[in-house]
């Protein structure tokens, strides 16, 4: 169904509206679609020494493997917390504190994991067996871990000798290589672990190529070179200064001025002049995460507690829920607010995945079919609904687009904005309506899923609890098959899309910004930029 002329109109004005309030205008496109390749194939010979400004679009939260949930978090522990795996260039698993791929037992329930040998933490203690255990049984007991539901399968760590571990699973668990590529592989000093405790994150030490130097909340973030990193000599920057700069045209701004030389997740309405700056070029990553809206039907008191019964029009009707989706144009919302530059979709899985049924089907705006659902509701109309969105320019410009198509069904959209981490703190505490929240996305599908969508998952903020969403995701996971796993989530996206807890928008990709005399950045599917060959061209 197209969209009404008068929504067109006003979705028209609306970015230029902003531009006057720092929004600026979205009305052009990128002169060239960005690559994911120009980052890692840029081998250029740099110098050493340095210090590379990076600005990043929001504060991290707790810089603590264990705890952490931000994409902001993982950009700053892609160059300071190695994992006991990593991906390349092309998406694929492979080994980075582990020495090999993982041995599994016939029934799939060991996993003996070989590990490096003479590495050390960046305060110089000793990497072994014992600090992976160590660190292992923290992220998923720790009562404060956003890692339990990653590594929920694992039921013991055994030292099996001094490089060698082995994880006794509840079942198989075929996700678990790439859980083990993310934070819940981080491996943290145990030294550092006990000296700070739960306060690890205001002084973490891992492995890493930059070790932590110092914080200012919501200013910066400073990492240094790491004398103890066993591959320092590829090391060529003496410094990494994470700047957090919110507003998306001044980040463009700062790019542009040399005030920093690289900068992430640039807004899609800065992409051209950025790529149009001879000094300047941009690269592209992600699309394996997804952007959309969270909507409470069930945490009353925590994601990770029972759900009970939410008190609003949406959380209590999925009528109104399906209303409130079909009040929406994707594609308008992705033209409109974002040049087009994602990939509008409805579901939480690439549209290009091995593992996502070819069959799935996004519905189309249809305003009729809304409008009769907000009537047969028996809701007085307007039907009221609190939109919380972070503060930022883009995500105020998304909100104000929802709230214009939804307006037409007969929604009246209060938009509440707060910085970023508050709204996940919000989210987590169930202390929300509707709210806007993205992920950054897994290789394995399970990582899109279970901790999101499934009873009791830590970023579960909508509080959906059904088996015809857990059951399926369950049995995937323990299952090699790729046709199977496929059919199995096909399933489960297709209850979720019924109870729409999650109602998803496009999946994100991102626009890093560089200096053209920095080189050997490396730039993968997942969004997170890579330093530790990087550097200054001679």
């Amino acid at each position: 169904m197209r969209p009404s002329p008068r929504l067109v109109a006003v979705l028209a004005t609306l970015p230029l509206a902003l531009a006057a309030c720092g929004g600026g205008s979205s009305s052009t496109t990128p002169s060239a679609p960005p690559s994911i390749a120009d980052a890692s194939a840029d081998n250029r010979p740099v110098k050493a020494g340095g210090t590379l400004n990076i600005a990043l679009n929001a504060d991290p939260d707790a810089l603590d493997p264990s705890s952490s949930t931000t994409l902001v978090g993982r950009e700053v522990f892609a160059n300071m917390c190695e994992k006991l795996y990593d991906i390349d260039a092309s998406s694929t698993l492979i080994p980075q504190l582990a020495a090999s791929m993982p041995e599994l037992s016939d029934d799939g329930k060991e996993v003996t994991i070989k590990l490096r040998e003479g590495l050390k933490f960046n305060d110089g203690t000793p990497f072994d067996a014992e600090a992976v255990k160590k660190s292992l049984d923290r992220h998923r007991t720790w009562e404060k871990s956003a890692r339990q539901a990653d590594l929920a399968a694992v039921t013991e760590v055994t030292v099996v000798d001094p490089s060698t571990v082995r994880l006794t699973l509840t079942q198989a668990f075929t996700p678990l290589t790439a859980q083990l590529a993310d934070r819940a592989g981080m491996i943290m000093s145990p030294k550092a672990l006990d000296a700070e405790g739960d306060n690890f994150g205001a002084n973490p030490v891992c492995v890493g190529p930059f070790k932590f130097a110092s914080r200012t909340s919501g200013n910066q973030i400073a990492l240094e070179k790491s004398a103890d990193y066993y591959d320092a000599a590829k090391v060529k920057l003496d410094k990494l200064v994470y700047k957090i700069i919110v507003d998306p045209n001044v980040r463009a701004a700062n790019l542009k001025s040399g005030d920093v030389q690289v900068a992430d997740q640039l807004a899609t309405n800065t992409v051209k002049g950025v790529q149009d700056d001879p000094n300047l070029s941009v690269v592209s990553g992600g699309g394996l995460g997804y952007y959309g809206m969270q909507i409470n039907i069930g945490n009353v008191s925590g994601s990770t507690e029972k759900p009970g019964e939410v008190d609003t029009p949406l959380g209590k009707s999925p009528e109104l829920r399906e209303a409130f989706e079909l009040a929406l144009d994707r594609d308008v919302i992705n033209k409109t607010v974002y040049n087009g530059l994602h990939e509008a979709d409805c579901f939480p899985v690439p549209l290009d995945s091995p593992y996502r049924p070819k069959d799935l089907q996004c519905p189309k705006r249809d305003l009729a079919k809304a409008k009769q659902l907000v009537q047969a509701s028996g809701v007085p109309t307007p039907v009221k609904v609190t939109l919380t969105s972070p503060n930022d320019a883009t995500n105020v410009r998304l909100a104000q687009v929802i709230q214009q198509m939804t307006k037409e069904a007969g929604f009246e959209v209060s938009v509440q904005t707060a910085e970023f981490v508050t709204t996940l703190e919000a989210g987590r505490a169930g202390k929300f309506d509707v709210m806007l929240l993205g992920w950054s996305g897994r290789v394995d599908p399970d990582g899109n899923l279970t901790n999101i969508v499934t009873t009791g998952g830590s970023n579960n903020y909508g509080g959906m609890s059904d088996p015809g969403v857990d059951d399926p995701i369950k049995q995937a996971a323990a299952e090699t098959d790729v046709a199977k796993r496929a059919e199995l989530y096909g399933s489960a996206m297709r209850r979720i899309q019924e109870l729409r807890s999650v109602v998803y928008l496009y999946h994100n990709k991102y626009y890093l910004g560089m200096s053209k005399n920095v080189a050997g950045v490396q730039y993968f599917k997942d969004g997170l930029p890579r330093f530790v060959t990087a550097g200054f061209t001679a």
